[in-house]
């Protein structure tokens, strides 16, 4: 395939001022500044001053409006040595690291950003490459400049790279500050055929990610989307085949919004006009009507046509017209539905087949993903993972519904769905990695009968069951004691030392809030507690003077 080479250093990055990460007030970024791979080192408080951004006016390159502010590295405190029993922390880094246009935004402040979180002890960063970036120009044309100048520059300030192949799309629409769609020649296939993306039994479409209902049909310009990933995963790894394993140490591969082997929640308006997480959702397997495909083929491939088929070969051919009518349609309360009541259809003959069927699909678009990947990266020295959702909502009830309509988990009070996707994981050597980290029951809604705490514990252990090798994150962007100290308790409830490479952590994600002077420093004491040095002290100006770190990034 052809691929666009990486621009040059010199090409100034182009941010739409809506999604802007405003550069500090006063960043001065040391010049041609080379230290040796993973020499850590402490970056001075002078780095930055304790103005505040003044957001979309200030320069790209972030110079000093502050006569006398330098960007002289002082003296500190050595990072943690990792003794082999703390868990390795990384943090993701805003979803418009990368513009859309393919460059690297606000190269000087990303550059002291990394600094100073190499000098907080954290392993590395975590980048979404995303595949309308990347492919956004032509079928085949692949430009991985923006990304290649962000793995140099990680390896030029000693930290590693988690890079997340992104088949799914990042916000809610063209209005929404950070908008990030799937390759537009993708959009234009899926106008065409509308059934490439979801749908509901109301016919609402859903277009975060193409319908896996497709997955091996020659739908985009003669490859099918799985030809299409396994296409991407291979420029990847060319482009970047000198930093395998050494500087990128692992790949997570998107399997479905979000980038989570899962359903999408609701059709694209609904996301729009930003729901409440409480709600039921609607299954997303109505994008081929059964009496529209004839061929053997087609039963095989579109979601509808499908279930049509599986519901003849056991006689019951009324199964298989549609989904479940009495399921949802966004009602908060299951005990109003039909479907999801505690006496309702999930617990008769019907309800175990169709969501069999319905989870059954999503297991059979993970294989195939997981065969490709592992295929692709197989001798590259670097790990490969996947993401399941954290839907938590509703997990007191019986039937557990948000998870089986949601993200397609046939989890209910008697039947754990969770252990057939991390044996997949398990077969093909995986990582799994998971949210909710950070949640706690009794900040939850109780009308909702939401239980994170119960949910993560069911899937951490059957991930111990399974010995998966396991990647925590956080679900908000906060830095609150309670939610950090729930981060090591539940890092800590999975890990112990027979375990000693099976868990890290994805702090999601890097944002202004970070580098405020009371966050940061909950955040290297937090760092502290992850690696299980106490004599770690992360000081960023070697003289004892209060550090102050202005506001360094926004999603």
């Amino acid at each position: 395939m052809a691929a666009i080479a990486a621009p040059p250093s010199s090409v100034a990055a182009v941010v739409p001022a809506s999604c802007a990460w405003p550069a500090p007030a006063s960043v001065s970024v040391l010049p041609a500044l080379r230290l040796p791979f993973r020499h850590h080192r402490s970056v001075s408080s002078r780095l930055y001053s304790s103005k505040s951004s003044s957001g979309a006016d200030e320069s790209l390159d972030g110079s000093s409006s502050c006569p006398g502010i330098g960007g002289t590295l002082h003296p500190a405190l050595p990072p943690p040595t990792r003794s082999g029993r703390g868990v390795p922390v990384f943090v993701t880094l805003p979803a418009d690291a990368v513009t859309p246009s393919g460059r690297m935004t606000r190269r000087k402040t990303m550059g002291a950003s990394f600094m100073a979180l190499a000098a907080a002890g954290v392993e590395g960063i975590t980048v979404e490459c995303w595949w309308g970036i990347v492919e956004r120009e032509a079928p085949g044309v692949y430009d991985w400049g923006g990304y290649m100048d962000l793995v140099m520059m990680a390896r030029r300030c000693g930290l590693k790279v988690r890079a997340i192949i992104a088949f799914h799309q990042w916000g809610t629409g063209p209005g929404d500050p950070c908008w990030i769609p799937l390759p537009q020649w993708v959009l234009k296939e899926m106008d065409k055929e509308p059934d490439l993306a979801f749908s509901d039994r109301f016919g609402r479409r859903n277009k975060e990610y193409i319908s896996l209902g497709c997955d091996v049909l020659p739908v985009l310009r003669g490859r099918s989307p799985i030809q299409a990933y396994s296409d991407f995963m291979r420029s990847f790894r060319d482009t970047f085949k000198d930093f395998l394993g050494v500087v990128v140490t692992e790949i997570q591969v998107g399997m479905g919004p979000a980038g989570e082997l899962a359903y999408p929640f609701c059709p694209t308006e609904k996301l729009i006009r930003a729901s409440t997480a409480a709600e039921l959702g609607e299954f997303q397997c109505c994008d081929k009507g059964y009496g529209f495909v004839m061929t053997y083929l087609f039963y095989e491939q579109y979601m509808l046509a499908s279930l049509s088929a599986c519901a003849q070969n056991i006689g019951m051919r009324v199964w298989g017209y549609d989904a479940p009518l009495d399921a949802s349609d966004f009602l908060k309360n299951p005990e109003e539905t039909g479907f999801f009541r505690s006496d309702g259809s999930w617990n008769t003959p019907y309800g175990p087949f169709f969501l069999e069927w319905y989870s059954g699909l999503l297991l059979h678009h993970g294989e195939r993903l997981c065969i490709t990947t592992g295929a692709i990266f197989l001798g590259t020295g670097v790990k490969i993972s996947a993401k399941v959702g954290g839907m938590h909502w509703h997990y007191g009830t019986n039937s557990h519904p948000t998870e089986a309509t949601t993200t397609g988990y046939y989890n209910t009070v008697i039947r754990d769905g969770y252990l057939p996707i991390l044996r997949m994981f398990a077969r093909h050597r995986m990582t799994l990695c998971c949210t909710c980290f950070d949640l706690l029951d009794s900040e939850e809604n109780n009308n909702s009968r939401s239980n994170p705490e119960t949910f993560l514990r069911q899937l951490l252990c059957a991930a111990r069951m399974c010995n998966l090798p396991l990647t925590g994150e956080n679900s908000f962007a906060r830095l609150d004691e309670a939610s950090l100290n729930q981060v090591i308790y539940n890092s800590r409830l999975y890990y112990d030392g027979a375990y000693e490479t099976s868990l890290s952590f994805n702090y999601v994600r890097m944002n202004r809030n970070l580098f405020d002077s009371h966050n940061w420093n909950r955040f290297t004491r937090f760092m502290r507690q992850m690696s299980e040095n106490q004599t770690f002290q992360a000081r960023l100006d070697s003289r004892g003077s209060d550090s102050f770190l202005s506001s360094i990034s926004a999603l």
